[in-house]
């Protein structure tokens, strides 16, 4: 199985960074023969902070992330605490790490995205 690491950094709203590695993500979950990992940095973990509401006719983050149920999730603790946010604040399927963990990450992955 290829395992794929999509790194964001951009907030969720106010560029596309964000927007378009979830959509990359979103795509990717749908082929059995990858397995992909998101990993949240910098303003990006804003990107799953729960009840987001958006205008009609716009995309949500929170809502892109809920259709990754086959990708792995993390958001950097670090930049959580700097940005006074908790797992609480975040969407279940997020969790917590560190750059430790993204480490690991970046070593056993075959491809790496980062926007």
């Amino acid at each position: 199985m290829m395992k794929i690491l999509i790194i964001t950094n951009d907030p969720p709203y106010g560029t596309e960074r964000s927007y378009n590695a979830l959509r990359i993500a979103l795509e990717l979950v749908k082929r059995d023969e990858v397995e992909v990992r998101v990993f949240l940095l910098a303003d990006a973990v804003f990107c799953g902070i729960r009840g987001q509401t958006t205008p009609d006719g716009y995309y949500n983050t929170e809502q892109m992330l809920k259709g990754l149920r086959r990708a792995q999730i993390k958001a950097c603790g670090g930049c959580m605490e700097a940005r006074g946010l908790t797992q609480e604040d975040l969407l279940a399927e997020i969790v917590p790490s560190n750059m430790a963990e993204l480490g690991d990450w970046i070593t056993t992955s075959d491809k790496i995205i980062s926007l």
